[in-house]
């Protein structure tokens, strides 16, 4: 298969830059940089064979970081697979977020990853905070293979990845980063195949509203976020408003929400303010004694 039918049979699946998809197919077989596929000599045999196997994968729009094993998140290689969700480009807006709220690289922090899947939030701070070491909590046994291999690639000394639901975590952290599911249930078959066909639900599946894992994280995060310690947390489109809603009544309140490029809101930030202020709003006066009235201060 040359190049230019490979391009041809992306185009008709339906790929919007099929010849740029052939030529990163065309670099993986051969062992290259797709720069190299502009000058290469004839593939061999076995590498003409691979190239078709991984043009007919990508055509029945199996994502193009699960062929070739892995994604750049943060400008680190990260190791990808099935039973991962890949990593996104925006999500990057959360680890940029994260970098306003801290600004000394120095500082010593205690950072958990909630939901890790590949480890790619947790590795990527850590790589930006260079004395802070960090937990990254996945529930799924498909998932944390890939976030135990990219601690051990990239990141060794100073991350761990635990099995195990994300209500285990005790803390206290720093700072908190999650990117959980957040696409209303009923929205999943709509999305893009690679994502509707390929992905694990469990990393895409808000529920009804798309809103459960944010009403968990609502009770989860004043518990192990130190006071003063900070969340930050991917959101999806539209959501921001709802984020207002679950947090309306929390420690954790809401300090921004930021878009990413797309102008589209991505990250929450939550600040733990600890237990609210409270103050006086009535007094009355019963058989001289003076009874005080308290609310929450909104």
């Amino acid at each position: 298969m040359t190049l230019d039918e490979a391009a041809r049979r992306l185009a008709a699946a339906g790929l919007e830059s099929p010849r740029a998809e052939a030529r990163l197919l065309l670099a993986h077989a051969l062992g290259r940089t797709r720069n190299d596929t502009l000058s290469h000599p004839p593939p061999t045999p076995t590498q003409a064979a691979l190239f078709e196997t991984f043009v007919i994968r990508r055509a029945a729009r199996e994502p193009s970081a699960y062929i070739t094993g892995h994604k750049e998140f943060w400008s680190l290689p990260f190791a990808v697979g099935p039973g991962v969700l890949v990593p996104r480009p925006e999500t990057e807006t959360l680890i940029e977020e994260s970098l306003k709220l801290v600004p000394d690289r120095n500082t010593p922090l205690m950072i958990a990853d909630l939901g890790a899947g590949s480890g790619a939030l947790l590795i990527a701070a850590l790589s930006e905070f260079s004395k802070a070491t960090g937990i990254g909590f996945e529930s799924s046994d498909q998932a944390f293979p890939w976030a135990r291999k990219n601690t051990a690639n990239l990141m060794p000394e100073r991350a761990e990845i635990r099995l195990g639901d994300w209500n285990e975590a005790e803390g206290p952290f720093d700072l908190v980063f999650s990117n959980p599911p957040y696409i209303p249930s009923a929205e999943i078959e709509g999305l893009d195949p690679e994502v509707s066909r390929f992905e694990p639900r469990a990393a895409l599946d808000g529920g009804q509203d798309g809103l459960e894992a944010y009403r968990a994280l609502e009770r989860l995060l004043p518990r192990i976020v130190k006071p003063g310690g900070h969340a930050v947390v991917e959101i999806g489109f539209g959501q921001g408003r709802a984020m207002e809603l679950v947090f309306g009544g929390s420690r954790m309140e809401i300090v921004r929400i930021t878009p990413d490029l797309a102008g589209i809101d991505r990250a929450l930030v939550l600040e733990n303010h600890g237990v609210r202020p409270l103050k006086a709003t009535a007094i009355a006066y019963v058989r001289g004694i003076g009874i005080v009235r308290f609310a929450r201060d909104a």
